[in-house]
């Protein structure tokens, strides 16, 4: 991470009229958040699983909610538990600062279904959670597509990876309920609550028109590449700048930026050039 490609990205920065901020999982590794990069990344965080052979494509899958609603509320139950007693790291704020002093504010677009940018004092309204939220339910039988917040407190067995009884259900119908997320082999996601989200995004590049704006992209990686496609999108606009920051995976676009670093420390470094 040269200085002089800081210098360049907080000139960039300082210059917008707005900012996009995408974020990946890896916008939460200085939190204390697994990434969950590759296989044994996962079964590093979660050993029960690596005993059954179970990846992370194959336990966040909702068929698991069908066939052994314990095992993926143990799983899901447990990401819940974590995101809750998760305090975001000081990156959250300093891009909390930089979007102040932008005409235009800033807008969150991220694959992470944490709520952490909400947590950190982001504005709902401008945050698109494209991949859902843990933080609200659906029906597993999807009698209705509706969403219902998850219950404030879950047990779980750790060392088994299992919920205790009873566990989350549909205030309609009693099915089992399963986490607002879009997982693999998915077909019964609601996606109402995301598809809003969408529509504020639209609405709001609408409003920031051809206003110079800089795409801050945080932790996206390839192996689920749902945000750097988005980024990528969005960076061919002539009116927008593309700051990828990711510690791997850092190519870019011709005439944009690539700090190959953690978000945390790329962020503490663009702030302090600007404070400079």
């Amino acid at each position: 991470m040269s200085k002089e490609t800081i210098r360049e990205v907080a000139a960039a920065i300082e210059e917008a009229e707005a900012l996009i901020i995408t974020a990946g999982a890896g916008m939460g590794v200085d939190s204390g958040l697994p990434d969950f990069r590759g296989r044994e990344g996962f079964w590093r965080a979660y050993p029960k699983l690596k005993a059954m052979r179970l990846d992370f494509e194959s336990i966040a899958t909702p068929a698991w909610f069908d066939e052994d609603a314990e095992l993926a509320w143990g799983f899901y139950g447990h990401r819940l538990e974590l995101y809750r007693r998760t305090v975001p790291h000081e990156g959250f704020s300093i891009l909390l600062e930089l979007a102040r002093h932008k005409a235009c504010g800033a807008f969150v677009v991220t694959s992470n279904v944490d709520g952490q940018f909400q947590k950190a004092g982001f504005d709902p309204e401008r945050v698109l959670e494209v991949h859902g939220t843990i933080h609200q339910n659906q029906c597993s039988a999807r009698c209705e597509p509706v969403l219902f917040d998850t219950p404030a407190a879950m047990e779980i067995d750790e060392c088994e990876l299992r919920a205790r009884p009873p566990l989350p259900a549909c205030p309609r119908c009693g099915a089992v309920a399963r986490p607002n997320i879009l997982m693999f082999n998915d077909f019964d996601w609601v996606e109402r609550r995301t598809e809003a989200q969408r529509a504020c995004f639209h609405r709001w590049l609408r409003e920031v028109g051809a206003s110079s704006t800089v795409i801050v992209e945080l932790g996206a990686g390839r192996a689920v590449s749902t945000i750097r496609h988005i980024s990528e999108r969005l960076a061919g606009s002539a009116s927008m700048r593309l700051v990828r920051i990711n510690p791997r995976d850092v190519d870019v676009p011709e005439g944009h930026f690539a700090l190959a670093q953690g978000a945390l420390p790329a962020l503490r470094a663009i702030a302090q050039r600007l404070s400079g």
